[in-house]
């Protein structure tokens, strides 16, 4: 799930319940919903798929089905990232929950009616699960409604989010499974979820068409301009592990912009952002090309190791860097180094890491 310390942002929400409210503790989830057997000790309902959503009938149901697929595959693509990573991302790595959660008040405000009408109510519902978590282990299905927790009823209404982080943050620490009441189809049963350890970093929308990709150590935001532009889930997935690699390495430290480029995410989270804040540069300084190229060699293990392919990642950055030159204000070229320099670089490690799978050897930088 993800997690947002902002709770005054209901673009922020657009996120999922979390396990502790400072740290993204269940950055991402796939979307499909797993077909797993339930454990043996679980009784669930008979039926185990959850009625479709209602087709979207008006421009603002589209537009909010638009923004819901566009955040659901965010997440598909960043999941096995997250989960085949934890290794790298060092002090990064949590345990979590494995699935991501939405009510009607997870969307801007101007959406909580047609929310409502998409079958999204004050309670808590899953909305995704991680494959290979200790969610889907459990059962766990996209559509279940979450009514307790460890015996607790499961918060809802507009503070929901904050409140279930609240309850869950003491008990991932003891790193023990969770019981958690689930609905499904009228009926409740508690399920023992078993907690995941993956990378804890928060993935993103953000709301702007600029194409760019920020990261402040903790989140990673892909703007719904770059998300348009990627071609493929291996485009999307490379750009999520560079940002990754970024936090993992202390790259927003180093730099002294965590306070800046968290101010530039805060505001490309919200339903109408500031357009100044992200005018030409947005403050934030240039990648130097020896931290960016640490960034790309540790991005390409990050996919290999996720089953993402890194053959075409030069070929991504020609066409970003034809498309959107440095020359673009506030676009992804201008706030990093020479093209030329990267795509000589990512060859040579790409090189490194296929004879590292060929040969079965560990993949790590």
């Amino acid at each position: 799930m993800l997690v947002s310390p902002l709770p005054s942002s209901q673009w922020q929400k657009l996120k999922t319940l979390a396990a502790l409210a400072p740290l993204a503790l269940l950055a991402a989830c796939a979307t499909q919903e797993p077909t797993v057997s339930s454990p043996p000790s679980t009784t669930w309902p008979t039926a185990t798929a959850q009625p479709p959503k209602p087709a979207a009938t008006t421009p603002q149901q589209q537009q909010l089905q638009e923004l819901i697929a566009q955040q659901d595959r965010l997440y598909r693509v960043a999941a096995p990232l997250l989960t085949s990573n934890a290794q790298l991302c060092r002090g990064n790595a949590r345990n979590l929950l494995g699935f991501t959660a939405k009510n009607r008040y997870s969307f801007p405000i101007e959406y909580a009616d047609t929310a409502r009408s998409l079958g999204y109510d004050d309670r808590l519902q899953v909305t995704g699960v991680l494959p290979g978590s200790g969610a889907q282990q459990a059962g766990i299905q996209r559509g279940d409604l979450l009514v307790s927790v460890a015996g607790k009823p499961m918060p809802q209404g507009t503070d929901a989010e904050r409140q279930a982080a609240v309850l869950l943050s003491p008990l991932v620490v003891k790193k023990a499974p969770i019981a958690l009441g689930v609905q499904r189809n009228g009926q409740t049963s508690t399920v023992n979820v078993p907690l995941t350890f993956a990378c804890a970093f928060s993935i993103e929308l953000g709301n702007a068409d600029n194409v760019n990709t920020y990261a402040d150590g903790r989140r990673v935001l892909i703007t719904r301009g770059m998300l348009k532009f990627t071609q493929s889930d291996d485009e999307l997935a490379y750009l999520i592990a560079k940002d990754m690699a970024h936090n993992i390495l202390g790259h927003a430290i180093r730099q002294r912009m965590v306070s800046t480029i968290a101010e530039v995410i805060d505001n490309l989270l919200l339903p109408h952002p500031d357009p100044t804040t992200t005018a030409g540069t947005a403050g934030i300084r240039v990648y130097p090309q020896d931290l960016d190229a640490a960034a790309d060699t540790l991005s390409l293990y990050l996919l290999a190791r996720a089953g993402y392919s890194i053959d075409n990642v030069p070929a991504f950055w020609k066409r970003l860097a034809e498309q959107y030159p440095a020359s673009v204000p506030n676009g992804y070229t201008a706030l990093h180094p020479s093209t030329t320099y990267r795509l000589a670089m990512i060859e040579k490690v790409t090189q490194i890491v296929k004879a590292k799978q060929e040969a079965g050897k560990p993949l790590v930088p």
